[in-house]
């Protein structure tokens, strides 16, 4: 039995889109999910399972629309992923902490990542696209900027969902085997 860790895409934001995580953590279980565990209210949820990311991807997006009524993206990756993005990040140790990471569904072309150099952020922001991770700095904070990641979900042809340093290191300590 493997530990995955699922992230949820833009759940119980702004009112929209509402799963409760014991409701969450109920409907994993009775799909056959073991030791399922969910973190704050934005869609993290470590769990176990035989199966493959992929196949606990499509499983999860299926289970959350049949039961909660809407359609929920979800990304899947081990904790040995999750770690290798968070020592990926090319930011120094203050700036890392204050960054955010917008993991991806897949790796975007290095020609897309190339045309989305081009877009256009604040003064203070850093943008760096490495293998299947965006990597966001912002010296006034994510609140305060005008950082879209629509923008670059469309550029890149990808869906992705952003954590913060303290909930990537909350989510390695949660999966760890």
């Amino acid at each position: 039995m493997n530990n995955y860790i699922a992230l949820l895409k833009g759940i119980n934001v702004g009112g929209h889109k509402k799963v409760p995580m014991a409701d969450l953590r109920a409907l994993l279980t009775k799909s056959g999910f073991e030791n399922v565990q969910t973190y704050i209210q934005s869609g993290n949820v470590i769990l176990q399972s035989f199966e493959n990311k992929s196949k606990i991807q499509k499983q999860l997006e299926e289970s959350i629309k049949d039961h909660f009524g809407f359609e929920v993206s979800v990304i899947v990756k081990t904790n040995k992923h999750l770690q290798k993005v968070l020592d990926d990040c090319p930011f120094e140790k203050g700036a890392k902490e204050k960054s955010y990471f917008v993991m991806f569904n897949k790796k975007p072309s290095d020609e897309l990542v190339k045309e989305a150099k081009s877009i256009s952020y604040d003064e203070g922001e850093e943008i760096i696209i490495k293998n299947d991770c965006l990597y966001f700095y912002s010296a006034n904070g994510y609140g305060q900027s005008k950082f879209n990641m629509n923008t670059f979900e469309r550029k890149l042809k990808v869906i992705g969902t952003s954590r913060n340093y303290n909930t990537m290191l909350k989510l390695l300590s949660l999966s760890a085997e």
